[in-house]
């Protein structure tokens, strides 16, 4: 317990699935977490309980696909702690289409907030990461990054963006004292895998992938950040953990 006793953490995408998971481990190993996420009444549910049980944590209706609203989520916590030990860029949507039918709409939403609010938060919170003098950037991407599925490609084009955006910011951000790396969950218990997982045939497959032989869960993810979050991982940067079960790892 007290991993990170005295931190100040952000996570975007915090209402629910891997963001709420990872907010609740850092809170329970004593951070100050800012939960953000579109979902107002999401975060402030989730907030409540947790300070109930004596966690500090700050809900925050954000839209990370909108400037404006990362600008005022920035200056919030400028206002409240001036500065930011970690950044978990959680924030994701999916829209499940073959690509000959994708629209410039659905692909326009997909880019931004899977890929443009990365780069938005990314760059805009380094202020507050280098005030820290320890900071750590966790981008969550995706075995998708790295995987092709039917109805997925722009949802992998977007992740896979995301692990070379990681890369290029740990050489970037190592003169500013940030470490930046990179999380690829595989095929986790969330809201939203759950409409794909509620078909038997398709949770069979799924398993039946993964060395495994089981679907991960959301607090699975949130330990691995916890670990680029503490000092245990003081000399990791550019690094990408995927977390799958050992789906990728096998034929």
């Amino acid at each position: 317990m007290g991993r990170l006793e005295g931190k100040v953490a952000l996570v975007t995408g915090a209402a629910a699935g891997i963001g709420l998971a990872t907010a609740q481990v850092f809170a329970s190993e004593g951070a100050r977490v800012f939960l953000a996420d579109i979902d107002g009444a999401g975060v402030e549910a989730a907030s409540s309980a947790m300070n109930e049980s004596g966690q500090s944590v700050i809900p925050l209706t954000i839209d990370v696909a909108r400037g404006q609203d990362v600008t005022r989520m920035f200056r919030t916590i400028q206002a409240d702690t001036g500065k930011l030990d970690v950044i978990v860029n959680n924030a994701g949507v999916n829209v499940r289409s073959d690509f000959r039918h994708l629209s410039d709409a659905d692909w326009v939403r997909i880019r931004e907030v899977n890929l443009d609010a990365v780069v938005r938060v990314a760059r805009d919170g380094l202020p507050l990461l280098q005030a820290s003098g320890r900071g750590s950037l966790i981008n969550v991407a995706s075995i998708m990054g790295h995987r092709g599925l039917r109805q997925l490609a722009g949802y992998s084009a977007t992740k896979g963006a995301v692990l070379a955006l990681t890369r290029a910011l740990a050489v970037e951000y190592a003169a500013f004292n940030v470490r930046v790396n990179s999380i690829s969950p595989g095929f986790i218990e969330t809201a939203m895998t759950n409409r794909a997982l509620r078909m038997p045939a398709i949770k069979k497959a799924l398993v039946d992938r993964t060395v495994m032989r089981r679907l991960g869960q959301p607090a699975e993810i949130g330990r691995v950040a916890l670990f680029l979050a503490s000092e245990d991982a003081s000399y990791v940067t550019g690094a990408e953990i995927l977390v799958d079960g050992g789906m990728s790892a096998s034929l």
